[in-house]
């Protein structure tokens, strides 16, 4: 779908520069204890399968934009960035540099998102996948599509509209953006453990 939106740019606005743009390139700086999986390291040389994470524009561009407003060289910092929307992910940076990540291979992982569950057992999706008669591939589009605010909620991905449940005293519209917290509080705690401290939260 990608190289269709730019061979269809290129087509109706000939001589325009394109840039591409890698959402996960702000990542690579990871260590490897951070990125590999702990699976059999075939899959990983064989098929690339490890921790990418995502929203790395977004990370790169809040990290270098609060060490401008802190008055400090971003090398000397450690940084904790919250990407939290629909899509949702938290960044450790340290130095500059982005050492882990909340979203793995896919953006599935992680944190509670809009309609993403983020990271659960694996052992849920042949579990879900047996009981309801459904394909791997079924259960994830579940996974992507009808979980996380939404799936607990039943009222909508929109953080709004939750908001608005919660004061009508909706139980599952409150239990929705607790879990969300608490995921958020995860990842941030996780993300002060493995930088030794924090000097500042996004």
């Amino acid at each position: 779908p990608n190289l269709l939106g730019i061979e269809a740019c290129a087509e109706l606005m000939p001589g325009t520069p394109q840039v591409a743009v890698f959402d996960t390139a702000f990542h690579q700086t990871m260590p490897p204890e951070s990125y590999i999986y702990a699976i059999p390291y075939e899959y990983y040389t064989k098929y690339g399968i490890r921790r990418y994470g995502f929203h790395g524009t977004s990370h790169k561009y809040v990290a270098e934009r609060a060490a401008d407003m802190l008055g400090v060289n971003i090398a000397d910092l450690k940084l904790i960035t919250c990407h939290l929307g629909n899509g949702a992910s938290v960044s450790a940076i340290k130095r500059g540099r982005c050492i882990d990540t909340s979203m793995g291979f896919t953006p599935l992982a992680g944190l509670a998102m809009g309609t993403r569950s983020g990271s659960i057992d694996p052992a849920i999706i042949s579990f879900i996948a047996d009981k309801e008669g459904r394909s791997a591939d079924e259960v994830l589009t579940i996974l992507n599509k009808e979980s996380g605010m939404l799936g607990i909620s039943g009222i909508s991905s929109d953080f709004r509209d939750i908001a608005d449940a919660i004061e009508e005293d909706n139980a599952r519209a409150e239990l929705a953006l607790k879990v969300f917290a608490h995921r958020v509080r995860y990842y941030i705690g996780a993300s002060i453990a493995e930088m030794n401290g924090v000097d500042a939260i996004i």
